[in-house]
């Protein structure tokens, strides 16, 4: 929605031609209808809602946010609520239950019938982060002993309460999965063909307590619409659909690129965050990192007396600590994104260490090789910071260091998020921030460790 399609359907709310208004919603979208309704007050909203038809009203009824989402069910009379949930998709339905305080909810629930009702209360059983928790049980079941043009009355029948009708799951009488047959190879074949002999066999699948992250890569690998859902008896109870999945992406990204900045991940956007939760989402891991900071203060404060000697030392303190958490976060960050797409397993350690090690090498020489012209040719010689009489030696240090630390802040970027991943943690915790307070008091070791070495600290 563009900006004057919004300010033009205000006006019209404004002057309350309704009659125009209803025509002009017919023809959008309903994620733009539901964009117009984070611009409305919330009387504006109930009435602009009840002039949508009622199928396109529960399109747009799922695209809101779950405030609007509220405020709409409390304002409901109870044949209105009915009609809402009635048109909505079974995983919908539970999404919006999730969201909805307790007596919301049970008004919602109230408004379905028991058999509904009994589903409903299965799917929210299943664990948030389960392949279960975002399946809709609403698909074309067929058997496989029908015929093409049975297949056909059979589609036509439940269809229009069905998510997805492209893919169509052939099970037996206690619902076994024994293949899958798209609706391109019915229509390719005659009508007295058996769906036993065009069904595909080699069945691409997820089980109900499958992480939910994994399922969604799976739609990536396979190339598909829809993936089948089944139990540990391998009884058809659900199918996920490729909406579903990009939610479930978008939302673990988002929940990465928290995590990797130190935040607390949230559920809502960050309009709809209040300021004290965004606090709340962010002061754990200032506090943590602020306390674990001390510790390179306290390896500064170590060599304090010695540092007074070589003034010229202090000065690039900074540039190792930036250069070698950079190069953490760049292996680190490439490294997680490659375990949540499956590239990297904990078998692959050596081989990440491997590569991440020859990288490092040609990397650190690089930068060292640069930092040394740059020392010798402009720091010395134009600015003359090195007035101890030890210039070759106080830069053999420095580009020394620096070599030395990206290379191994390379190998802890790489390593910690693969080993965190094995023992049951979130590899992006292990992301920029923790991995650079490491890397930034080892980096100060080597540094003091070398100009001690080398020059005599």
């Amino acid at each position: 929605m563009n900006e004057l399609n919004i300010d033009y359907i205000l006006e019209l709310i404004e002057n309350r031609k309704f009659g125009i208004l209803k025509n002009e919603l017919s023809n959008l979208q309903p994620p733009d209808i539901a964009l117009i309704f984070d611009e409305l007050s919330e009387k504006d909203v109930i009435i602009l809602f009840r002039l949508l038809p009622k199928e396109l009203a529960s399109d747009v009824f799922v695209e809101m946010e779950s405030d609007k989402q509220q405020l709409l069910i409390e304002a409901f009379s109870d044949k209105e609520l009915k009609e809402v949930v009635d048109e909505l998709f079974m995983d919908d339905t539970v999404d919006i239950i999730d969201e909805m305080p307790a007596n919301v909810a049970k008004r919602i629930l109230k408004a379905t019938d028991s058999k509904t009702r009994k589903m409903i209360t299965q799917l929210l059983a299943y664990p948030d982060d389960s392949a279960g928790s975002i399946m809709t049980t609403e698909y074309i079941d067929l058997k496989k002993d029908m015929t093409v043009d049975m297949a056909f009355d059979r589609i036509r029948s439940i269809g229009f309460d069905a998510e997805e009708i492209y893919s169509c799951y052939v099970t037996d009488r206690y619902r076994n999965l024994l293949g899958i047959v798209s609706v391109k190879q019915l229509l390719l074949n005659s009508k007295e063909t058996l769906i036993s002999d065009i069904m595909d066999t080699n069945i691409i699948s997820a089980r109900t307590l499958d992480d939910k992250e994994e399922v969604a890569n799976m739609f990536e690998h396979y190339d598909v619409l829809a993936l089948p859902v089944v139990d540990k008896e391998n009884r058809l109870v659900g199918i996920v659909t490729v909406d579903d999945a990009i939610d479930v992406m978008q939302e673990e990204a988002t929940e990465d690129i928290e995590k990797m900045a130190a935040i607390l991940p949230s559920e809502h956007t960050y309009f709809r965050t209040g300021v004290f939760e965004t606090f709340r989402a962010r002061i754990p891991w200032l506090l943590l990192l602020m306390i674990s900071a001390t510790f390179t203060g306290s390896i500064i404060a170590n060599f304090e007396g010695k540092l007074s000697k070589f003034i010229a030392l202090i000065a690039f303190i900074p540039m190792l600590m930036d250069t070698s958490g950079n190069s953490g976060s760049q292996s680190s960050v490439t490294v997680i994104r490659s375990i949540s797409t499956g590239d990297i397993e904990f078998s692959d350690i050596f081989k990440v260490l491997w590569k991440e090690f020859r990288v490092a090498i040609l990397c650190g020489v690089v930068l060292a090789t640069v930092n040394a012209l740059k020392l010798f040719f402009i720091d010395n010689m134009m600015f003359h910071r090195f007035d101890t009489g030890k210039e070759l030696l106080e830069i053999l240090v420095v580009c020394g260091t620096l070599l030395l630390t990206v290379m191994v802040a390379k190998i802890i970027g790489s390593m910690l998020p693969i080993l965190a991943k094995k023992i049951g943690f979130d590899p992006a915790v292990m992301a920029s921030p923790l991995i650079t307070t490491i890397v930034d008091a080892v980096s100060l070791l080597i540094y003091f460790s070398l100009a001690t070495v080398i020059i005599g600290v």
